[in-house]
C-alpha cells in the first residue's frame, strides 16, 4: 500500500515544481531577453543496502532553459541594441565573474560605465565599457562601441564581449544570467550581429504557459485522490483484518 503512496507523493512534488517553473515563466512573460526556463522529470529506483528495489522516485533532470529567440521591438534609442540570431551579451555578474544575456538595455552609470538596465556592468573585449563624461553612445553592428561628445567625431571605446555557445555548454542561474558550465569565460564570437535601436522581448509563450498550469493542477489533483484512495484501501484492509482476529 506504501508503494502507491510513495509514488503518489513523489509524483505531486514534482508537479509542484513544475508549477514553480510555469509561474516564474509567466511572471516574466515581459522581461526583455528572458528565457524562458523548461522542466524534465525522470524516474529513479529507490535503493537500500541488502534490499530490493521496490520504490521510484520522481527526481528533476534540469532541462535547462529555451533558446529561441523573442519578438524584436523597435526603440529607436541608441542604446538599446539586440543579438541578430544567435548569441549573447556579456556582463559582470553581482559575484564578479562573467555573465551572460540577451537583455541589450544599456545605460550609462555616473561612474560612465555602460551597464544593463539594473546596474550590472557591460563587459568589452578588454573588460567593462567606460564613456567619457556626457557623451552620446553609438553601437555598431559588430558590437563596436564609440562615445561622441558635442559636435566632435565619434571615438571608438571598445567592442562589446559578443559570445555565442549551445545551450547545452549553458546553465541559467537563478538572478536569470547565464554561466558556462565550467565557469570560465566564453570565448569572443567576431560573427555575432547586434541591431542598434531594437530589443529583444520574453521568448515565454504565454498561452503554453497558461495551459500548462492547468494540466499541471488536475494531475496534481489527481495525485492528491490516489493518496486518498491509498489511505481508504487501508482503512478497508485493516476492517477485514479485524474481522478475521
Amino acid at each position: 500500500m506504501d508503494r502507491l503512496i510513495y509514488t503518489s507523493m513523489t509524483g505531486a512534488k514534482a508537479l509542484m515544481q513544475r508549477q514553480e517553473s510555469l509561474s516564474h515563466n509567466l511572471a516574466n512573460a515581459n522581461t526583455q531577453g528572458f528565457r524562458a526556463e523548461l522542466t524534465a522529470f525522470r524516474a529513479v529506483p529507490v535503493r537500500a543496502d541488502g534490499t530490493a528495489t521496490t520504490r521510484v522516485a520522481n527526481l528533476e533532470a534540469t532541462a535547462g532553459f529555451d533558446d529561441a529567440a523573442g519578438p524584436m521591438m523597435t526603440t529607436g534609442r541608441s542604446m538599446d541594441v539586440a543579438i541578430r540570431g544567435a548569441g549573447y551579451f556579456a556582463v559582470q555578474a553581482l559575484d564578479g565573474n562573467e555573465a551572460y544575456t540577451r537583455n541589450g538595455n544599456f545605460t550609462v552609470g555616473s561612474d560612465g560605465t555602460i551597464q544593463t538596465h539594473n546596474g550590472l556592468p557591460v563587459v568589452g573585449e578588454g573588460g567593462p565599457l567606460v564613456a567619457p563624461a556626457n557623451s552620446n553612445i553609438l553601437i555598431g553592428q559588430d558590437g563596436t562601441v564609440s562615445a561622441r561628445v558635442g559636435n566632435q567625431a565619434p571615438q571608438q571605446v571598445g567592442r562589446l564581449k559578443l559570445v555565442n555557445l549551445p545551450n547545452t555548454e549553458l546553465t541559467k542561474g537563478t538572478d536569470g544570467l547565464l554561466r558556462t558550465q565550467s565557469g570560465d569565460p566564453a570565448p569572443n564570437d567576431g560573427n555575432v550581429r547586434v541591431a542598434e535601436g531594437v530589443l529583444e522581448g520574453s521568448n515565454v509563450n504565454v498561452v503554453e504557459a497558461m495551459i500548462g498550469m492547468i494540466a499541471v493542477s488536475r494531475q496534481f489533483e489527481m495525485q492528491m485522490k490516489m493518496m486518498q484512495n491509498a489511505e481508504t484501501n487501508e482503512q478497508r484492509a485493516q476492517q477485514l483484518l479485524s474481522l478475521r482476529m
